[in-house]
């Protein structure tokens, strides 16, 4: 009886966590669009640059408001000078605001074009993606093309390879090929990376639900892009596995 109602007592809190996370998300983010959108008056790649570093400000600011203060293991595996195509595993929708602004360095993430209709949050969310409409043949050519453009302006790419969020209850889903693809033909190459805690924080088959845990990315040692996008897929894929096992 007691376990029930301390479930129920999580139930309720975890949904007026979720309001005060949705408030204060907005709220601030209102604060600083304007600031975050005036860097693209500076040319590339330093426009994007301080995006990020405004971003950053904003996110690790939110999360603590929300009680989900983040640690980043790894960021010595960044070398000066090189540019890389980041992998991550996506548990959760607030892995979405997470990838992007705790990497070292001007990055773009490849990313749904229907976030980028929301008004004035779109703005923001366009300014720091690749869009792409995955029904869209036309559209998944083009954000190819743009994910190698920005790989060329030395902007890092973060690219979720399980495509969406992971509604099984294994470490990570079966892996699409682009970033593979992308890596092979652009020989960058591929830092695996794992998103830890926003599973618990905000779990796949809960609805607006929210609850305070620490949070963690771990970036790890990069993988040669080599000749075989199929190969290096797999080598990626049971690299993030094994290291997402070790730590559970």
């Amino acid at each position: 009886m007691a376990a029930k109602k301390d479930n129920i007592f999580i139930e309720i809190f975890a949904r007026i966590w979720a309001f005060w996370g949705l408030l204060s998300f907005t709220v601030t983010f209102l604060i600083i669009v304007i600031p975050s959108l005036a860097t693209k008056l500076i040319p590339n790649p330093k426009g994007m640059y301080w995006f990020i570093k405004v971003s950053k400000f904003w996110v690790t600011f939110w999360l603590y408001m929300v009680g989900c203060p983040m640690k980043v293991v790894g960021k010595q595996n960044f070398k000066k000078g090189k540019t890389y195509i980041i992998t991550y595993n996506h548990n959760a929708l607030l892995d979405v605001p997470l990838s992007a602004p705790f990497v070292p360095g001007a990055n773009q993430t490849i990313a749904k074009d229907s976030f980028a209709k929301v008004p004035i949050f779109g703005w923001f969310y366009a300014r720091g993606s690749v869009l792409v409409n995955r029904k869209s043949l036309a559209s998944r050519k083009k954000s190819y093309d743009l994910m190698k453009a920005a790989l060329q302006q030395t902007f890092h790419m973060c690219i979720y390879p399980e495509g969406s969020r992971n509604k099984t209850n294994k470490p990570l889903a079966p892996f699409h090929d682009g970033a593979f693809k992308l890596a092979v033909d652009t020989q960058n190459e591929i830092m695996p990376s794992i998103i830890f805690g926003t599973k618990e924080a905000m779990p796949i088959h809960k609805t607006f639900y929210l609850l305070p845990k620490k949070l963690e990315i771990h970036f790890l040692p990069p993988i040669a892009a080599g000749t075989d996008a199929d190969a290096l897929k797999q080598q990626v894929f049971e690299t993030m596995w094994n290291y997402y096992e070790s730590r559970a």
